[in-house]
């Protein structure tokens, strides 16, 4: 099953290697794949390290084959349609199951990876590169992408964040559910909900793992003042990521926090997708504040809720009448906890909740319109508030590029002035279902026109975009913007679709 290796494994060497800065990025060493056996390097090694002009890089090298970009080298004709060049792109991502052994997690069918420094399958991207195989017919790259994850769920009783060793310990966004519905849609087969239906029940009891009785945070699940359980995100391992080794250990330092504090909450936010923002920092603007685990994201428990809505339709499918509606009673309860906690009435808007100061957060984010998406439009409460969140939205995120994540400009590639394929997508989706057409056309018309803009500049299709000053490339973070860009791929194809349809 597992024929990956860890490789913070194996110190001293990967951690010298990570705090010397042999390489740039800090992710490339944990993708290198080892020429020999790791327990021979290991050893050479220990021999050779204190020797006179014994060289570090050199020995990597010698030992070690460095990992490639993924479609960095790809050639493409500007002057064709961007439909034309992601229909070209989508071979170049494309990745075959792997023997060979490194940290990748080996998988049983073909799937695609984002492109860039991101040579692996990773879970929440997938569902938006998933809109875009949808509309170009490659249902069959659908399936295989899903099958590989019921496979990371049948064998590690969750989806990792990516098919690494060293991503094992966290998730990312669950969007499984929602990757079984579009599967079922694309096929015009319902009994596709029954066939995964272990797997969809297996993946939510590890989120709800730890719900308990007393109120207050254990793993994944809180259980707050009032009674309710929400969700957070976590990670098991209170250590530095293998992939931001040195990174980790000089903020940790600087955080104030214990170690295992800081560890936990830098991982927890790396689960959420949105690795950094401001979104997370007790002062939202300092990294070495950071406190993901004390907060309770609006988005992840429209996810839960989704989760639970698609489990009570496979357990009715099934012939389950009673688990049916026990999971139809868990997503109204969960969706009158998220208006409880997460409805911002200063902010016409939904936002966080920190159960530990037990206060609501005042941050306007991209992520307060996951509920629009999520929710069917017959919500009283929904439609009642549709009119203040459009104002909202007007008012604060809607930029000449789309809709920016959030209102603070703080380095963070997740922050101002930065926006991103996913939250586009779920917003035009959101307001489109609950009236707000014009909205939503003129988020969907800023974000195509951006992406053509510097496609045809460029020639690329990029991982994030600046949508504040549409004459600059996006920035902010730990590595450089990549090019690719599976969920832009996908979701410009969607709102492209969109436009189509409702111009």
């Amino acid at each position: 099953m597992l024929r990956g290796i860890n490789p913070s494994d194996y110190h001293p060497l990967f951690e010298d290697v990570q705090m010397n800065h042999v390489f740039e990025d800090g992710k490339t060493f944990p993708d290198c794949l080892p020429k020999r056996d790791m327990r021979d390097i290991l050893q050479l090694y220990l021999e050779q390290k204190d020797l006179p002009l014994f060289n570090l890089k050199d020995f990597v090298l010698t030992h070690f084959d460095l990992p490639t970009e993924i479609a960095s080298d790809f050639k493409s004709d500007i002057h064709q349609p961007v439909d034309q060049h992601i229909r070209q792109l989508w071979s170049v991502l494309t990745r075959q199951p792997d023997e060979q052994v490194s940290s990748l997690i080996e998988l049983p069918y073909p799937f695609i990876v984002p492109g860039g420094r991101f040579r692996e399958i990773y879970y929440w991207d997938s569902y938006f590169t998933m809109l875009g195989l949808h509309l170009h017919g490659q249902v069959k790259m659908i399936e295989n992408m899903v099958d590989n994850f019921a496979y990371l769920i049948q064998n590690f009783g969750h989806i990792p964040n990516g098919n690494r060793t060293y991503y094992l310990s966290r998730s990312q966004p669950p969007f499984f559910a929602l990757m079984v519905e579009l599967l079922a849609n694309s096929k015009n087969d319902e009994n596709i909900y029954v066939k995964y239906l272990p797997v969809l029940q297996k993946e939510y009891d590890f989120w709800q793992l730890g719900a308990k009785d007393a109120v207050g945070a254990n793993l994944r699940t809180v259980k707050l003042e009032g009674g309710e359980i929400l969700n957070r995100y976590f990670d098991e391992s209170p250590t530095p990521r293998p992939e931001s080794y040195s990174e980790d250990l000089h903020s940790s330092e600087r955080s104030g926090q214990t170690s295992r504090e800081f560890f936990t909450n830098i991982r927890a936010a790396a689960e959420s997708g949105w690795d950094f923002s401001t979104r997370w920092f007790a002062d939202h603007q300092t990294l070495t504040t950071i406190e993901t685990t004390h907060i309770i994201p609006v988005d992840l428990n429209c996810l839960m809720f989704k989760m639970e809505k698609v489990l009570a339709k496979a357990w009715s499918l099934d012939g389950k009448i009673k688990e049916s509606h026990k999971f139809e009673a868990n997503a109204e309860r969960r969706l009158e906890a998220i208006i409880k906690y997460c409805w911002n009435e200063n902010l016409s808007f939904f936002t966080d909740y920190n159960w530990a100061k037990k206060s609501i957060i005042d941050q306007v984010t991209a992520a307060g319109l996951t509920p629009l998406f999520i929710v069917g439009n017959d919500n009283p409460f929904m439609k009642s508030k549709v009119d203040p969140i459009a104002a909202t939205v007007t008012k604060y995120l809607l930029l000449p590029g789309g809709l920016v994540t959030t209102t603070v400009s703080s380095g963070q590639q997740w922050d101002w002035p930065n926006g991103w394929a996913p939250l586009q997508w779920m917003a035009v989706n959101g307001l489109q279902k609950f009236g707000k057409g014009d909205l939503a056309k003129a988020i969907a018309q800023n974000w195509v026109s951006l992406n053509e803009k510097v496609f045809g500049a460029t020639g690329k299709m990029m991982e994030k975009y600046d949508v504040v000053d549409i004459t600059k490339l996006a920035g902010g973070g730990e590595y450089q913007s990549q090019e690719g860009f599976g969920w832009t791929n996908g979701v410009y194809l969607a709102l492209k679709n969109y436009l189509n349809t409702v111009s």
